[in-house]
């Protein structure tokens, strides 16, 4: 017997079904690629390269990239809408923030 995944979901109470949805939205959205990100936003590169003030093939060439400086990261996000923090992660401690790496010039 092949069993379906949709048909399991499908039988679920609603309640049930709905925390699956937002728990599955959530992973999926706690790892993305710029270019991912930028789509999930519905953002054309048209639009990002607008509010960055570069061309189309400009952020069509940021979303292909692994290193970044973080000024760029943090304008590429924020023009998304979005703001920028940056995480350390250590395998004794909880995730800390770090201030003041990722953050615009122009803040106080």
């Amino acid at each position: 017997m092949d069993l379906d995944v949709n048909d399991i979901i499908a039988k679920l109470d609603p309640e049930r079904r709905r925390r699956i949805e937002e728990r599955a939205a959530e992973l999926i959205a706690e790892e993305m690629t710029l270019r991912e990100l930028r789509k999930a936003r519905q953002l054309t590169q048209a639009r990002v390269a607008a509010e960055l003030g570069i061309s189309q093939d400009g952020v069509s060439r940021l979303e292909q990239r692994s290193d970044f400086l973080l000024s760029t990261l943090r304008k590429t996000v924020e023009a998304m809408g979005g703001s920028l923090s940056l995480i350390a992660r250590f395998p004794d401690r909880p995730p800390v923030e770090l201030a003041g790496i990722a953050e615009s010039e122009d803040r106080d």
